[in-house]
């Protein structure tokens, strides 16, 4: 066998069964699943979920801490296009870098306060509410109001002015 033959026949080899549809291409598209075995004729194939966007540059108002509601307390979140956290936690403002996440995951850095003097029942409910913030993990938006879940509790949180 001469060289040239024998790259003459590699490469009729290799071209072969692309140019001439073969049983093994018969039987990969046999492989595939029919409409029927993915749910029916007409049936539409579910599409994945889509992932929830943040709703950054909206006013939120504490309205659940817990699962316990808030009726005399007024503590607000706002985070902003630069992804700063800030608001009114009941006797101080606040400001904290807050990211939302892939998969509906939220971190919330390190938060900055003033320091005024307030009741104390008013001072445990800021302190309850930021450490709930601080500890933020995961979010969602449920009948419009925003869910913000964590290691410390669970905020619920109403749109504002």
């Amino acid at each position: 066998m001469t060289p040239r033959l024998g790259f003459a026949a590699v490469l009729a080899a290799l071209v072969a069964p692309m140019l001439v549809p073969g049983e093994a291409a018969a039987q990969r598209r046999q492989q595939m699943p029919s409409r029927q075995e993915l749910g029916g004729g007409n049936t539409p194939i579910p599409l994945p979920q889509q992932e929830k966007t943040f709703p950054v540059g909206a006013s939120w108002s504490v309205v659940q801490l817990n699962g316990k509601p808030v009726y005399d307390r007024r503590a607000t979140l706002l985070i902003d296009q630069n992804l700063r956290g800030t608001g009114f936690g009941g006797c101080n403002t606040f400001s904290a870098a807050a990211y939302p996440l892939r998969q509906q995951g939220f971190a919330v850095g390190p938060i900055a306060i003033t320091k005024r003097s307030c009741d104390k029942a008013t001072l445990d409910f800021e302190r309850s509410f930021l450490m709930a913030l601080r500890a933020t993990q995961k979010w969602d938006m449920v009948n419009g109001r925003l869910v913000l879940k964590g290691g410390a509790g669970e905020l619920v949180l109403s749109r504002s002015l």
